[in-house]
């Protein structure tokens, strides 16, 4: 039987299996199984070859519009930044990734228009695992919609989901240490949610004979095999939904209800016309504050404070991580900094290397010589 068929037949147990505390590890045994098994079959495909898509990350950060084809990302993407992507009304008219820069804020954002989505993507169809690997390097995901075909959502997400992206949410809990002896042995800090028997058998089924495990959170089987695997990636996302400008207000009453039946919030979703170049400022906002970024402004010697081209960190940044992206001997020659704006006690406080940054401080750096 070849992996495949192993695959199908697993999924066909799943589904058939009535799911209770009795068949709990049961079931917890088969999706682990099951995992695995999908691991060594994209792993094989993977060894064939194909091209792929390689687009060199640049920029501050990385946005990955998602969405079927012919939603409007091509025009999203030349509205937004300056990238000439092919745009048509037919199906399929992105057939590369094509990359361009938004600038905002001071920051420049690497805006990718990936080819459409299409159902199937996760197992390979149309080049989707290409297409996925794409996304799955970006640092957030922009759901683009058509006003009419918001169910495009769920299965965009669901796309998602089998290829290992974990949207809105964090990484679980949970912490796994092999040791030489002693069999499993399992810790847990609150309600682990799983009874000890399904956790030891899903890391048994997964290779583990002898292992510390510290649960620090309620996990349902997924979630456990998720933090085993190691290979899923966390990112969040936001929903921009296009075409705005073709309905009128009567059918607004219909698209905010098929929102709210994917447990979208109609006021936090961002309406756009890409064609007409209406919301974008809105949009520009939403990937700026979902990214968390922050702008540090340098105050060079002899030149003074450089706020035209700000240095760029995720918030929380600290001066070492300032430091750092700003690269050369910074480190080797840090003696302290003087900092003024919100993260200061006063103007020019000096601070050490562990002094947490705010947006919009100004940050200079006393070296040695």
């Amino acid at each position: 039987m070849g992996l495949e068929a192993e695959i199908e037949a697993i999924e066909e147990e799943i589904a058939e299996t009535p799911y209770n505390k009795s068949t709990e590890a049961h079931i917890g045994r088969l999706k682990a199984k099951l995992a695995d098994k999908k691991e060594k079959l994209e792993n094989q495909s993977s060894a064939g070859g194909g091209s792929g898509y390689a687009v060199e990350k640049t920029g501050d950060a990385t946005v990955a519009l998602v969405g079927f084809p012919s939603v409007g990302k091509s025009t999203l993407l030349n509205a937004m930044t300056n990238a000439e992507s092919e745009v048509g009304s037919y199906e399929f008219t992105t057939l590369d990734v094509n990359p361009g820069m938004l600038q905002y804020r001071g920051a420049n954002i690497q805006v990718m228009d990936v080819p459409g989505l299409i159902e199937g993507a996760a197992s390979g169809r149309g080049g989707g695992r290409e297409v996925l690997s794409v996304v799955r390097a970006a640092d957030l995901v922009v759901f683009v919609l058509s006003v009419f075909e918001i169910d495009q959502y769920a299965r965009l997400r669901e796309e998602l989901y089998k290829n290992k992206v974990r949207l809105d949410t964090e990484p679980p809990s949970l912490s796994v240490i092999k040791k030489g002896r002693g069999g499993i042995r399992v810790t847990a800090s609150d309600d682990p949610g799983l009874s000890e028997d399904v956790i030891k058998e899903v890391l048994r089924e997964h290779g583990y004979v002898n292992a510390n495990v510290t649960v620090r959170e309620a996990l349902d089987i997924d979630r456990l095999i998720d933090s085993i695997m190691e290979n899923r990636v966390y990112l969040p996302s936001i929903v921009a939904v296009n075409k705005a400008d073709l309905i009128d207000t009567e059918y607004l009453q219909t698209v905010n209800e098929n929102l709210r039946a994917h447990d979208l919030d109609p006021e936090e979703v961002t309406f756009i016309s890409a064609a007409e170049e209406k919301g974008l400022d809105g949009l520009k906002e939403t990937i700026w504050q979902t990214l968390g970024l922050m702008r540090i402004y340098m105050d060079k010697p002899g030149r003074g404070v450089d706020y035209e081209e700000p240095l760029i960190l995720p918030k929380g940044s600290d001066i070492a991580e300032a430091m750092s992206k700003l690269g050369g001997e910074f480190e080797n020659r840090f003696r302290f900094a003087r900092v003024s704006g919100p993260s200061a006690k006063h103007d020019e406080q000096q601070v050490g290397t562990d002094h947490e940054l705010e947006d919009e401080d100004v940050l200079k750096l006393i070296l040695r010589r």
